[in-house]
C-alpha cells in the first residue's frame, strides 16, 4: 500500500513525523548520532492532515473519513494498550444509553460528524486542513479550525462538545489546501487547491482579503506580524501584507493586503516558517549600496569603438556632401 509523508515537525523534545498511513514517529537527537532514539505510535489510516500544537502537548489529526481527533502527545508515545481509561463507564441501567466513542489510548477528544443535510443524508468526513486557534494550559481543552475537501471551514471548541461551534460552508470553491491563524486577533488564512488565497474574520466567518496575482495552489502559509508569506505550486515565494480585522465585526477594511514582492524557485516550494525573528534590517537598503548607487550615477557613460567609428563616418559624408 502506497504511503506518503504529511508532516515533518521539529521541536526542542525532538522531530515529528507523521505519515497518512498513520506512523507517527518522534526522534530524540543527543549529542552525536550514536545518541539519538526514536519512539513510534500507531494513528489510525487515510490521514491527511496532522498538526502539533504550539506548546507540543497535544497533537490533532484528521482524513478522508478520519473525524478531527486530539491526542496527548505524551501519552501517546507510552505504552499502548486497549481503550482509553479514562473513557466514561457504561449507563447505568433505567438511564437511556448515550452513544459516546472509544476513544484510543492517548486520545482526548473525537469530533462528531454534523448533522445530515436537508435530505437527511449522511454528509461525508473529509478533513484536509487544520490549525491550532490558541494556546491551551490542557492538552483536552482546545479550539481547533478545521478545512475541508467541499470547501467549508469549521471551528472547535473541545469543552463545547464534539460538533463545531461554527460551520462556514462554501468559503472556498474547492478543498481548503491549508489553514493558518494569523498575527492579529480573529485573523485566519486559508488557501484552497485553485490558487486563491483569503483572510477571513473569526467573529463571523466572512472574508476581510482576497489575495490577487497567484497563479498556483498555495501549499503554505507563514504569518509573522505585520506580513505574511506564502509558497505556491507556481514555483513563487510572495511576501504579503496584512492589516487584521476590523474593529467592528462586518465593516470593511480601509486598507487590503497586497502582494509586496516575489522570488521565482526553481523548483516547487511546499513549506514555509517563520524563524521568529523580528530584525528589521531586512526592510531598509544598506548604506553601501546607497552610496554604490550614487557612485554609479556620477560617472559618465563610455561609448565604444564601434560607436565612435560609426560617429567618424557620418562626419567624413556630412563633410564630403558639404564640398
Amino acid at each position: 500500500m502506497s504511503w506518503y509523508s504529511i508532516l515533518s515537525k521539529a521541536t526542542d523534545s525532538g522531530v515529528y513525523t507523521c505519515t497518512s498511513n498513520g506512523a507517527l514517529r518522534l526522534t530524540k537527537f543527543g549529542q552525536d548520532a550514536s545518541e539519538s532514539s526514536t519512539s513510534l505510535a500507531t494513528l489510525p489510516m487515510r490521514l491527511c492532515e496532522w498538526r502539533l500544537s504550539e506548546d507540543g502537548r497535544a497533537f490533532s489529526y484528521g482524513g478522508n473519513e478520519v473525524e478531527l481527533s486530539v491526542w496527548d502527545t505524551e501519552r501517546a508515545f507510552s505504552q499502548q494498550g486497549g481503550p482509553d481509561a479514562a473513557s466514561p463507564p457504561p449507563p447505568t441501567e433505567g438511564k437511556k444509553r448515550k452513544r459516546t466513542p472509544e476513544l484510543l489510548h492517548g486520545e482526548v477528544w473525537r469530533a462528531k460528524n454534523v448533522p445530515n443535510d436537508h435530505l437527511g443524508l449522511r454528509q461525508p468526513v473529509y478533513n484536509t486542513a487544520l490549525s491550532f486557534l490558541q494556546p491551551s494550559s490542557s492538552p483536552a481543552d482546545q479550539h481547533i479550525l478545521a478545512g475541508t475537501a467541499h470547501g467549508a471551514l469549521r471551528r472547535y471548541d473541545t469543552r463545547a462538545g464534539r460538533r463545531p461551534v461554527a460551520d462556514w460552508k462554501a468559503v472556498a470553491t474547492s478543498a481548503i489546501n491549508t489553514v493558518e491563524k494569523g498575527s492579529h486577533d480573529n485573523e485566519v488564512f486559508f488557501a484552497d487547491r485553485v490558487s486563491r488565497l483569503t483572510a477571513i474574520d473569526l467573529r463571523n466567518g466572512k472574508a476581510i482579503c482576497t489575495y490577487k496575482g497567484i497563479s498556483g495552489a498555495v501549499t503554505s502559509i507563514a504569518p509573522a506580524q505585520s506580513l505574511m508569506a506564502s509558497a505556491s505550486q507556481d514555483r513563487f515565494v510572495r511576501l504579503h501584507s496584512t492589516f487584521g480585522p476590523p474593529a467592528e465585526a462586518g465593516k470593511n477594511l480601509d486598507h487590503k493586503g497586497e502582494v509586496l514582492d516575489k522570488l521565482y524557485m526553481k523548483v516547487i516550494p511546499t513549506v514555509l516558517v517563520w524563524d521568529g525573528s523580528t530584525d528589521a534590517g531586512m526592510s531598509a537598503p544598506d548604506e553601501e549600496e546607497e552610496g554604490a548607487d550614487d557612485v554609479w550615477n556620477t560617472m559618465d557613460v563610455a561609448e565604444s569603438d564601434s560607436e565612435e567609428e560609426g560617429k567618424s563616418s557620418r562626419r567624413k559624408e556630412k563633410k564630403t556632401r558639404t564640398t
